[in-house]
């Protein structure tokens, strides 16, 4: 792929897109900093088990469209962050995770605590859209690379990268060995 022109849009067929995988994750990059200076945008597959942990940006909003499979999400202000687990958290409106099935949108504005996760036995697929670019781009190519190691993964090393790219992390990243 190729920086845009005004002239020339870009389209990005199914399959296409450079993949970054890892046992733990699989993102697609579909449209990235060089083609937009709106967003990049992504497919991720989800995998069973995987939990990218609660967390919140000062700068990024984020949008979330379920393509396949279902994922449990949240997106809002808790009464209290509980730091182990957002499975139970609570808006002060009575807000709590849902289970985000295909067609479902998640809108995350800058400043607003997310995570999602997937519960299931199967793999989730979603689209995944962050403004602006190119931090998230950088971001899920170290943070697979953390995840290739195997094992458990190095919660310090994801913290400190999740601290460079504008990431405050509320509860953990958990991903199923």
């Amino acid at each position: 792929m190729t920086a845009l022109t005004p002239s020339e849009g870009l389209l990005v067929p199914p399959g296409h897109g450079r993949t970054v995988r890892t046992p733990a994750h699989s993102v697609t990059f579909k449209v990235t900093g060089s083609h937009s200076r709106a967003a990049s945008s992504f497919e991720v597959v989800v995998p069973p088990g995987f939990d990218v942990g609660a967390h919140v940006h000062t700068r990024s909003e984020e949008l979330f469209y379920v393509l396949e499979g279902e994922l449990d999400v949240l997106a809002f202000e808790p009464r209290v962050r509980t730091p182990d687990s957002w499975r139970h958290w609570e808006s002060s409106t009575g807000n709590r995770a849902v289970r985000a099935t295909p067609g479902t949108v998640v809108v995350v504005p800058p400043g607003c605590p997310h995570a999602f996760a997937n519960p299931t036995d199967a793999p989730a697929k979603m689209f995944f859209q962050a403004s602006p670019p190119p931090d998230h781009e950088r971001y899920f190519e170290e943070l697979l690379e953390i995840l290739a190691a195997g094992g458990p993964p190095d919660h310090e090393a994801i913290e400190e990268l999740r601290r460079r790219y504008d990431i405050e992390q509320l509860t953990p990243l958990r991903a199923r060995g």
